[in-house]
């Protein structure tokens, strides 16, 4: 049995930061473990500009604690109204690596997207001609559309009609949560990626209905049924270049979490490695792990795999971690896989 392991130090390719106080207190634990991470730009109000996603990169780099090396990969939240020279400088600048699709209302701080993707055809055009990718929230808003669907019609209806009109448009299906996504990825040539992230490979949607709401596992796209978790176990362990980790770790305080209308969003950040450990493990797959996390991501960017390291060792006692953060905006609770687990990161 393997007792320890050494990958380089992995990268987080969707990762909710947020600002201010928050900022300062969630950032550390992800800069503990990650030496890259893509900023999602969803904040209020959002990263719509160059200007604007250089003013954030300054604000995360000011919160990093002394002595902890980390570099945020600036996005652009897509709207209605986003100019494509803007864009097209920000991208040749080498402040921003990706531009950010949310459908109008698809999840947290989400109103200010696309409601009308004719009016976004032409920053996709710029985007497509210079290589820049564009990172999908893949779920539908329609009310009539059940929403363990959204993701499944999100493909079929806003996904795949994007890609063919607009050919070179290089894609990331951000957190995918079902079958469908795994295999639309796998059906598809070069220039389509997905992200996983590290809850929806330990939780279905049963965790956050039986026995009682459990709060701190709802997130956006919602946990599907358990078919879908094993097919996301099997991509990720899989070896292909094209599915890699997002853990969309995203912060929430416990009053914003434990209400009447709870936030969707599962906090990793603090504990992500030792529980992706664990899950590539239970799939006979460690010597996986290092693509998942380290390298399949920098490749689809474009960007060297670190040559920093992390590393995993295994013991016989479980791992204690903490079961919140304390911001100053209140608790944000761990995320907790409901087993022990044995693996830690240093």
């Amino acid at each position: 049995m393997t007792e320890t392991l050494t990958i380089p130090r992995p990268d987080d390719w969707h990762l909710h930061l947020r600002d201010g106080a928050m900022l300062k207190a969630v950032l550390p634990e992800t800069a503990r473990h990650f030496g890259r991470a893509i900023i999602m730009p969803n904040l209020v109000p959002p990263v719509v500009t160059g200007d604007q996603a250089a003013a954030y990169r300054e604000r995360i780099l000011a919160a990093l604690p002394e002595g902890m090396a980390f570099e945020p990969l600036m996005t652009l939240y897509l709207t209605e109204d986003t100019d494509p020279a803007d864009v097209a400088a920000a991208h040749a600048s080498g402040l921003v690596k990706a531009v950010k699709l949310y459908p109008a209302g698809a999840t947290t701080n989400s109103a200010s997207g696309v409601s009308d993707f004719n009016k976004v055809r032409g920053v996709l055009e710029k985007m497509a001609e210079i290589g820049l990718p564009l990172c999908v929230h893949g779920e539908v808003t329609d009310a009539d559309i059940d929403i363990f669907d959204r993701e499944a019609v999100f493909i079929d209806r806003v996904l795949d009609p994007i890609r063919k009109s607009t050919p070179g448009l290089r894609v990331v299906m951000e957190h995918i949560t079902t079958k469908n996504g795994v295999d639309y990825v796998k059906s598809n040539a070069a220039g389509l990626g997905a992200t996983i992230t590290t809850h929806h490979l330990i939780i279905n949607r049963n965790h956050i209905l039986v026995g009682g709401i459990k709060p701190h596992y709802y997130c956006l796209p919602v946990a599907k049924r358990e078919e879908h978790r094993q097919a996301l176990r099997a991509a990720a362990t899989s070896g292909d270049a094209r599915f890699f980790l997002g853990t969309d770790s995203a912060p929430h305080t416990d009053p914003n979490k434990e209400s009447a209308c709870g936030c969707a969003g599962c906090f990793t950040a603090t504990n992500t490695m030792p529980l992706l450990a664990h899950v590539f493990e239970e799939e006979s797959a460690l010597d996986k792990l290092a693509g998942f996390a380290s390298e399949n991501g920098p490749a689809f960017y474009g960007l060297p795999v670190s040559d920093e390291t992390l590393s995993l060792s295994k013991s016989d006692a479980a791992v204690d971690f903490p079961e919140k953060i304390e911001t100053g905006e209140g608790p944000v609770t761990v995320f907790d896989p409901g087993f022990d687990v044995h693996w830690h990161a240093e």
